[in-house]
């Protein structure tokens, strides 16, 4: 009776093994293979991802009083955003459009124009720009094995800048109360490479500006309302952004 009780026994604990060790496999195949994909491998992925970014302005015009700037120094100021995005895949390619809230911060000096006999001074213009991104980009899985794969993306981005949350100072300036309205719209392109971990994955890339996100430049000239200001300020710039985000797929 023990022996039999035994045996009863050893059973009950090599039976739930074996099942366990088989579940994950389909049978009747020549080669078994996983009945659960990847994340990766499903057609539709949905996922939420944070980071920095680093913003460079590539100025095309800056005057001030008549006399243009042609040495700009860029001061990278650290940014940050937050996203969630849907990834539509097609085997190794993907298309995913995301949506994120985007604070990008940069600030640039320059020496300021004076007289040939005047000390050297300089001004600075500082920028927090609030935005609203949506891009939609195109990827390609160069090494998909598994939980890992690595990607390569790229495809443009709609920007929608939010003019009464962005602020931009400019200091040691002539003219008093100056202020910078920007361009709502705005469209860049995106180029990156991702790298993915099981459903963790790291995003680089890099953000190039299409066009002048500066509308115009105002600021108290004390002349008559409908006469030109005797000191203009031209400030034509396209904002770059270099990111860094860490995510995770759902």
């Amino acid at each position: 009776m023990n022996k039999v009780l035994k045996i009863f026994i050893l059973c009950l604990l090599f039976f739930p093994a074996t099942t366990w060790g088989q579940s994950h496999l389909v049978p009747g195949t020549a080669v078994e293979e996983p009945l659960s994909k990847h994340h990766h491998d499903r057609p539709v992925n949905f996922g939420i991802k944070g980071g920095f970014t680093s913003s460079l302005f590539l100025v095309s015009n800056l005057t001030l009083n008549g006399i243009t700037i042609d040495e700009v120094q860029n001061n990278y100021k650290i940014g940050y955003f937050g996203s969630v995005f849907m990834r539509i895949n097609f085997e190794r390619h993907f298309l995913q459009p995301e949506i994120s809230y985007n604070i990008n911060r940069c600030n640039i000096t320059f020496e300021k124009p004076a007289a040939e006999d005047a000390p050297l001074e300089m001004a600075s213009i500082t920028s927090e720009i609030h935005s609203v991104d949506i891009p939609v980009i195109y990827g390609y899985n160069v090494i998909k094995e598994g939980p890992y794969s690595l990607a390569v993306f790229g495809g443009p981005k709609f920007r929608y800048i939010w003019n009464k949350k962005s602020e931009i100072t400019f200091e040691n300036f002539d003219q008093p109360g100056i202020k910078e309205r920007l361009r709502p719209l705005n469209l860049s392109f995106t180029l990156g490479v991702a790298v993915t971990i099981s459903r963790i994955f790291f995003d680089f890339r890099y953000d190039i500006g299409l066009h002048n996100i500066s509308r115009k430049v105002t600021y108290d000239d004390g002349v008559a309302e409908g006469d030109p200001p005797a000191d203009e300020i031209r400030f034509h710039r396209r904002d770059n952004v270099l990111s860094f985000s860490f995510g995770v797929f759902f």
